[in-house]
């Protein structure tokens, strides 16, 4: 899904409810410039996921996983084949994020059991949001019914709204 809409929230959430820690890993944490590294750092990290009974995030996902078709260097491959092995091999639960699936590998995505699509919000999911958001800082939208119906008219046109929008709105708040 897009930027924003709360793939690595929804991961947080599911660990929540089953009571797991979640370890989070990115790119960055694994991807060495020395060949080699990139493998074994992956078997660690399946490895510490394993040892803690944790919940692996790995976010942004299409970073490790790009399609093989596409690689320039038999290290790509190699890679993606570690990485493919290591998630057959892992008894735990893995959740994936990416914002670009056409890059995933197509032999991964047979890996999934679910595969969730996160899209921007809904006409309806973004007035409650700002509505949300109004309240929140004070506002009480019911005392203006005139600029109520045109601010619901302007919500309802900002087809590509998140709810990261509303954090950052949120975050930006407190300088105000």
């Amino acid at each position: 899904g897009a930027s924003g809409t709360g793939k690595s929230a929804f991961a947080q959430h599911i660990a929540i409810q089953l009571s797991l820690p979640i370890l989070v890993k990115h790119a960055s944490d694994i991807l060495s410039k020395y060949v080699g590294e990139n493998e074994r750092s992956m078997a660690d990290m399946f490895r510490e996921a394993q040892n803690e009974g944790a919940i692996l995030l790995l976010d942004e996902v299409d970073s490790l996983l790009s399609d093989r078709r596409d690689a320039h260097n038999n290290w790509e491959i190699t890679m993606v084949n570690e990485m493919l092995t290591q998630m057959d091999q892992f008894q735990g639960i893995v959740i994936c994020t990416t914002n670009l699936m056409e890059k995933v590998d197509v032999a991964s995505l047979r890996r999934f059991d679910f595969k969730v699509k996160f899209d921007y919000l809904n006409a309806e999911q973004r007035w409650a949001l700002f509505e949300q958001e109004s309240q929140r800082l004070g506002v009480a939208l019911s005392d203006i019914q005139t600029a109520e119906d045109s601010l619901k008219q302007q919500i309802h046109r900002l087809t590509k709204l998140t709810p990261g929008d509303f954090a950052v709105l949120n975050r930006q708040s407190r300088f105000s």
